[in-house]
């Protein structure tokens, strides 16, 4: 009896082990599933890379090619203007009288002062002839000679000094007539018909030349130094766009063609200009915009897909699987898109691992799910890679 009840304690014990046992189980399979249900799952592609013109987008600004202020020469009342404020003038054009009268006189003086002089030399150099042969027939002194010699170069010295005096007064009646030194666009009259100016009067107006125009902008020394392995130098011609600050697109394409011989130490920057035809006067002295400029050859870059990035305060970034398997936040410079990816100028590189779902609930330097696309995603992605391509070049 007694070892029937020992029996049966010992079935009891066993059960009630066995079953705290299976609960145990239970709760860490439970534990390592809700563990594993925490990792999120994320598909993971290798970035690619694609042949194509570089580009690069910064800020810029139009440049007169000259920049001229016209200035009064001489003093005098500004009697007329023969031009209005924004008129486009051509080199030469005449735009202002200053009171001529005072100049013509100084003028007329110092042509009636040669003609004199002129004349006493022409009339010594005569006497010299005729002296000359007298004293060699000894019917004069030498001496008499020599006093008619020496008026006769006398004279000639204050004719060159009359004439250096004529002509100066000739270019002062000249400059009564302000004329505009450059082909360009007149600004505002800064001095008006009736004032007094003098050579410190500063500018009468301000002329800016509009055909070509010159946009300069400043570029990354390390995108330059890109541009310049690209297309083998530094002094090439390249192509580039303007963009105006209403984001309207400048109809004519522009050719860059100089650049700084420095780069500047505060913005680690260099500037380059480029050259636009300006035929209808849109591009405007000061105006600022942004500039594309493109490389001249075709250059491997890495592409990622737009759907695998994200954005904050701080710009564009994608999720680059580290070498311990933890992803890592890694912002990425773009330079446009392609098929739906975009091309990568700056922040990984060719075979680098991206997360490209499951973004959304990835913590950087946590761990990760890797989990394969099924064939139904793979598919969607395929079938809307084919409709992007056909759309772009419906686009086109």
């Amino acid at each position: 009896m007694r070892k029937n009840i020992i029996i049966i304690v010992g079935i009891i014990l066993a059960l009630i082990f066995g079953r705290m046992l299976i609960s145990h189980i239970n709760k860490t399979k439970t534990s390592d599933q809700r563990k594993k249900a925490a990792i999120p799952a994320v598909t993971v592609d290798v970035i690619g890379s694609e042949d194509v013109q570089v580009r690069y987008e910064t800020t810029a600004r139009v440049v007169a090619k000259y920049r001229v202020d016209v200035l009064a020469r001489i003093s005098g009342f500004l009697t007329r203007s023969y031009f209005k404020e924004g008129d486009f003038v051509k080199a030469g054009q005449v735009l202002f009288e200053i009171e001529p009268q005072e100049y013509q006189y100084a003028a007329s003086r110092a042509k009636a002062n040669l003609d004199n002089i002129r004349s006493q030399a022409d009339y010594y150099q005569k006497q010299t002839a005729r002296y000359e042969e007298l004293v060699k027939q000894d019917y004069v002194a030498r001496s008499d000679y020599d006093n008619v010699l020496a008026q006769r170069n006398a004279y000639n010295a204050q004719v060159e000094s009359a004439a250096s005096t004529y002509r100066d007064a000739q270019r002062n009646l000249g400059y009564t007539k302000v004329k505009s030194p450059v082909d360009g666009k007149v600004g505002i009259i800064d001095v008006t018909v009736g004032n007094y100016v003098t050579t410190a009067s500063g500018p009468l107006t301000t002329i800016n030349s509009s055909d070509p125009m010159y946009v300069t902008f400043p570029l990354e020394s390390k995108d330059f130094y890109e541009l310049v392995k690209i297309d083998g130098g530094a002094n090439v011609n390249r192509e580039v766009e303007f963009i105006f600050s209403s984001g309207n697109k400048y109809k004519l394409r522009g050719v860059q063609d100089f650049n700084d011989n420095k780069i500047d130490e505060n913005t680690g920057t260099i500037t380059l200009r480029a050259t636009f035809k300006n035929p209808d006067g849109e591009l405007i002295q000061g105006d600022f915009g942004r500039i594309i400029i493109y490389s001249n050859n075709k250059t491997k870059v890495p592409v990622v897909p737009q759907s695998a990035t994200m954005e904050d305060q701080e710009g564009m970034f994608v999720y680059v699987i580290g070498e311990d398997g933890n992803p890592k936040m890694t912002y990425i410079k773009t330079m446009g898109a392609i098929d739906g990816n975009w091309l990568v100028s700056d922040g990984v590189k060719s075979g680098d691992k991206i997360i490209t779902s499951g973004m959304q609930k990835v913590i950087p330097g946590s761990p990760i799910r890797i989990v394969e696309k099924s064939v139904e995603d793979t598919s969607k992605v395929q079938k809307t890679n084919i409709f992007t391509k056909i759309m772009n070049k419906l686009k086109k």
